[in-house]
């Protein structure tokens, strides 16, 4: 059983940019596009890209892997209806997996568990849990 509803699977299954959100080693946060792909297998969000490893983003998660990330857009701007998700949790480190994004992407990436899930703008009324202790 997934952490995520079916509305927030179909979202991000939908979208492929987001923003993810590391803490450096001064303890100054650090936000960033990235690419990203919800994978079912695991019910996480695994996020990789070109010159990863390489990345401010990938090593601060080596060091501290608490992050944030957020997938929003606007649904519609008359009515302004925006709709998102954001997703609080640890990112673990991996060597390999980034072959799944396709062609020339850095093989390190990083899974992202969920410890909490806010949405909006999805299922009617905003979404807020606490899924893993």
């Amino acid at each position: 059983m997934s952490v995520f509803t079916t509305a927030e699977i179909a979202y991000l299954q939908g979208q492929r940019l987001g923003r993810i959100a590391t803490v450096g080693p001064s303890g100054q946060p650090h936000a960033v596009p990235v690419g990203f792909r919800y994978n079912a297998g695991e019910d996480t969000i695994d996020i990789g890209g070109h010159g990863f490893a390489k990345s401010k983003k990938f090593r601060d998660a080596q060091a501290n892997p608490r992050v944030a990330f957020v997938v929003d857009d606007l649904a519609s701007v008359s009515p302004w209806r925006p709709r998102g998700i954001e997703i609080r949790g640890v990112a673990e480190v991996l060597a390999s997996g980034g072959d799944a994004f396709g062609r020339g992407y850095d093989p390190q990436i990083f899974r992202v568990r969920p410890r909490r899930i806010v949405s909006w703008g999805l299922e009617g009324e905003r979404r807020s849990a606490t899924v893993r202790p």
